[in-house]
Parts: structure tokens; sequence; C-alpha cells
């Protein structure tokens, strides 16, 4: 599961790869660490149009992740002999979101599956976390971070996030992930990120069917990606 990514290039990089017709980012540092929760540039499909902007990582988890959450709370609850309503307990169940989609057959998952909501993430490098290995492991195409895109999907929601905050509204994004490729496979054996290197590839993912954006749910080929650094949190290069 990649919980951990870099984007160091900067919006005239990624409008150009990726044909953004509005950037509403403002001034968009590089980013070195992107962890979940936190807000991250993303190419979305709003509106009929294809927008640069920053959304918070993580779609909102599926009824039965959430609801087994709150039983466990519950359980806690029943153990110091406290009173709760099971239904607002739900209600307000933290979720801090599912930043890597994989079984997209799920009905949970297919609703924003569709064009409308639809969007690429862009990155240098992300790491894989693997303790015998050193830690996080940074993936990149080579030693200079070149730009590519997750293939992701997006959606407006309001839920808490974290309790502190209560309900809040925000923009959700997450990126599909499929087979690892050789080098990933090596660290993370179960999967890893849906990559998309060419202006074609974008363009099919924003704007086609869903079964033949589908098809792009696949691994990167063997030999494409080379570990760039290791065992840290930021990756500075």
């Amino acid at each position: 599961m990649c919980n951990l990514y870099s984007v160091t290039k900067g919006q005239a990089a990624i409008i150009a790869l990726t044909r953004a017709m509005r950037d509403t980012t403002g001034n968009l540092p590089p980013l070195l660490g992107i962890f979940p929760d936190y807000k991250a540039p993303v190419v979305a499909n709003r509106g009929g149009i294809r927008e640069l902007c920053m959304m918070r990582w993580g779609m909102p988890s599926s009824q039965f992740a959430l609801v087994q959450a709150t039983k466990k709370r519950a359980a806690k609850l029943d153990e110091k002999g406290k009173q709760y309503d099971f239904k607002e307990l739900l209600r307000m169940e933290p979720d801090g979101g599912t930043t890597n989609i994989r079984n997209t057959e799920s009905k949970h998952w297919k609703r924003w599956l569709g064009v409308e909501h639809r969007c690429v993430v862009p990155f240098t490098s992300f790491s894989e976390f693997n303790k015998a290995a050193g830690g996080d492991v940074w993936f990149a195409f080579d030693e200079t971070r070149p730009l590519a895109v997750f293939a992701g999907i997006w959606t407006d929601w309001t839920s808490v996030r974290k309790v502190k905050e209560g309900e809040t509204t925000n923009d959700l994004f997450g990126f599909l992930t499929t087979e690892p490729n050789k080098e990933v496979g090596a660290i993370h054996p179960k999967a890893m990120p849906v990559i998309l290197t060419k202006p074609e590839e974008i363009q099919t993912w924003m704007t086609a069917p869903m079964d033949e954006a589908l098809n792009l749910q696949r691994p990167l080929a063997d030999g494409a990606l080379k570990i760039v650094a290791t065992g840290v949190k930021k990756d500075e290069a």
C-alpha cells in the first residue's frame, strides 16, 4: 500500500503533461513527503473542466469498515459501563479515508469510476515500506525524478475526518492499485499504484468509458522503476 509520495515538479510541468485547463492551486511549492489526509495537487474532471486543484488524500471508507470500527469503540464503552447511541456513534466515527483502491468491482467504488469523478495525481517518486529493506523505499523512473501521474478518483464528501474537527466537507481523492512489477514486488509484493506516463494514457483515463479506462489498471513493465532513496520520510532530491 502506497501511503507516501512526493511531487517536486511545478505547475507548468503538471499542466503540460495533463492538459489541465484551469489552475486553482495558487502557489504550489515542492511537496517532498505527502502523507494520508494531507492536501495535495490533483488534476480532476470538475464541471466539464480539467482542473489542477488541491484535494485531501483519502476517499470515503466503506460502510462496512466504519461499522467495524464503531463496534470496536462501542465495545470499549461497554467495558467502561458507558451509555451510547450506536447510530450516533457511527455517524461520528472518524474516517481518515482510504488512500488506495484495488477492488474496482466493489459497489462502494463503482459509484466514483465514471468520467465525472476521475482524476490523475501528479508524483515524482513514491514510497513502499519494508522494515527489512530499511524502512521507506522510494521509487522513481530515474534519479532526475521525471513527472508522471497515478490514476485516481475523487468526490466531494461530508464526514468526520478527525474528532477534533467534527463534521467537515472536503474534496477527497485516492488512486488505484494493481499487481506490482518486479522492482516494487521485491519490496512490497501485494500492490503498486496504477501509473500513467503518456499523455494518451491520461486522456484515456480522463475521458474513456469505464471498461476501456480500467484496462489501465495494470503494473508498469519490469525495469521501468528504480530505487532512488531508502529510510527517509521525505524524498529530498
